[in-house]
């Protein structure tokens, strides 16, 4: 890697026409950035920034024009990492990509999420009330309760409420795997046990929990010495849940019938129908039931989750058709691309009318207010082969794209939408990942349809022939659309771990991170501010905004 040696060079035509010094990047960080513009400069201004390294500037006299502070410097790399780490806590879960592995990913985020909490714990908080994935909110979490110590107590106050709001959202097998390892990690402070307090006794069934989370209501009530017996009245299970959880063979039978259930479940194969699905299933095996039979008798007491995951096993599945007893209806427009998608292009093409209007419904729900807004739009929408995935995360990169294309389509005016897709096909139902990615001719084919906005969705490896895309977009807006009549946004749902960031297509274009397609239109609200049009203070004030709706929004008990 050029320049690791520490070496500084003088480099001609700074922001005032003069000599800018830049120390060579640290080891181990990205490529030496001494030869780039100064616009590019100031977002590597920080030593040890992901986006860069420090840039010194020297001092000026009274009479030399235009200068550049050190305090305005680092608002820029400030608002620049914040950008950063919130496009990585959407799209990264520490899971193997298609260029990079889960060991990468994992490394990378451990690092991210260190640097933002140390540098700005204020911001790392307020990302708990943005559109981030579970896995970095529980990471947050983690990481605000492991450093209490480096919080002020208004801050502390405020990450309570952020905490407990976001809690609420997340699944509880997610929230007791995270009180886990705050056990593992001794955070046992006054906060951490309130936390868990509250949360647990917000749950809407305890004797549901301590029959399918058994080991993580019981870590949980150990580690913060809940008072089980106060729990759940109404249910005749006040003074069973200690003994179910600590002494299970102490009472001959429980009052409240899912306990009783599983323990008859041990020695009677009748009361395995009673448990949930996934407790049931270590039953079944015990008794020596059939697969296909149990899963029918389950089948009521699945989740749509569960129904989903096990429609393949049942003994009713016909591969020629739909699965039966799948509402299409109601599931959420991303999650139903990633269904469309399971099934061959034979049989989406059999059921083209069902499936497409079901994408076509769910578009229209997450459209919502903003249905029809957004003018004349033209869409570049990745299908090449690295849109297949990995095997942790089979199709997402595909899936996300083709539940944009819908939801685009019902954010542009009535007929004015382009989908542009990488291969040219031209019917989305039947897209499948293939080729390379030719990105920019594909942005140029865009172009020329004049659009108001044009959206790219591609995980930013545009390799036929590499790097035209970005020449593309620069030389568009730097001499074709200097005024800024097409807006332009990338959307990237693939985590770079090499760079700490979603990759971009060229530093003229604000490039956000997304994993569900239905965040769309608040990710190309954030966006705009990586294009450097709008300052620190509006992006802080952004991020109070949301703040103070998550946080309303929890208190009250309303949908977040």
């Amino acid at each position: 890697m050029p320049g690791t040696d520490g070496a500084s060079k003088e480099s001609g035509g700074g922001a005032c026409g003069r000599a800018v010094t830049v120390t060579g990047p640290a080891a181990g960080l990205r490529c030496d950035f001494r030869d780039l513009p100064v616009k590019q400069i100031f977002r590597c201004s920080r030593p040890h920034s992901p986006a860069g390294f420090r840039l010194r500037v020297p001092s000026r006299g009274h009479h030399g024009g235009c200068i550049m502070t050190t305090e305005t410097l680092a608002d820029l790399v400030a608002a620049e990492d914040v950008l950063l780490f919130v496009n990585a806590a959407v799209t990264a879960t520490g899971q193997r990509e298609f260029h990079s592995a889960a060991y990468q990913q994992q490394l990378s985020l451990d690092f991210l999420h260190e640097y933002v909490r140390v540098n700005y714990r204020r911001v790392y908080a307020a990302s708990l009330a943005l559109d981030i994935n579970d896995h970095n909110a529980a990471r947050i979490v983690r990481g605000l309760l492991e450093c209490a110590g480096e919080a002020t107590a208004e801050e502390k106050r405020t990450e309570g409420l952020l905490i407990a709001a976001r809690l609420a959202k997340l699944p509880p097998q997610r929230v007791y795997r995270l009180f886990r390892k705050l056990r593992a990690a001794r955070v046992n402070n006054r906060r951490t046990r309130a936390i868990m307090r509250d949360w647990v006794a917000a749950r809407p069934d305890p004797a549901h929990d301590a029959v399918k989370y058994r080991a993580g209501l019981k870590n949980a009530a150990r580690h913060a010495h809940l008072p089980l017996r106060e729990h759940d009245h109404d249910r005749g299970s006040s003074c069973e849940l200690g003994d179910f959880l600590f002494r299970p063979g102490r009472l001959p039978r429980y009052r409240n019938q899912l306990l009783d259930a599983w323990r008859r479940a041990h020695y009677e194969q009748g009361a395995v129908g009673e448990l949930p699905f996934t407790v049931a299933e270590g039953f079944a095996a015990r008794h020596g039931m059939k697969r296909e039979a149990f899963l029918e008798q389950m089948v009521p007491r699945m989740t749509r989750l569960e129904r989903l995951r096990t429609q393949g096993q049942r003994a009713t599945a016909d591969a020629r058709e739909l699965p039966a007893g799948v509402d299409l209806t109601v599931m959420p427009l991303t999650r139903l691309a990633l269904y469309v998608l399971s099934f061959r292009p034979e049989l989406r093409g059999r059921h083209r009318e069902e499936l497409t209007s079901a994408l076509r419904a769910a578009a229209r729900r997450a459209a919502g207010p903003h249905a029809g807004s957004w003018g004349r739009v033209a869409a570049v929408l990745d299908d090449s082969y690295s849109s297949s995935g990995s095997g942790e995360k089979r199709r997402r990169p595909l899936a996300v794209a083709l539940a944009c294309t819908f939801l685009l389509e019902e954010l542009a005016a009535p007929g004015a939408y382009t989908p542009l897709w990488t291969t040219g096909a031209t019917d989305p139902l039947l897209v499948v990942p293939r080729g390379p990615t030719p990105l920019g001719s594909r942005v140029l084919d865009a172009l020329e349809y004049g659009p108001d906005r044009l959206v790219i969705v591609s995980d930013g490896w545009d390799n036929a022939p590499a790097g035209l895309a970005g020449e593309v977009l620069r030389v568009w807006r730097t001499r074709i659309d200097p005024d800024r009549r097409t807006s332009v946004v990338h959307v990237n749902p693939v985590y770079d771990a090499a760079g700490f960031e979603v990759r971009r297509l060229a530093p003229s274009v604000p490039t956000a991170g997304i994993r569900d397609a239905e965040d769309l239109p608040a990710l190309v609200e954030i966006a705009q501010f990586s294009e450097g049009r709008t300052g620190p203070a509006a992006l802080h004030a952004y991020l109070d905004r949301q703040v103070a709706r998550f946080v309303t929004a929890g208190q009250e008990g309303d949908p977040l």
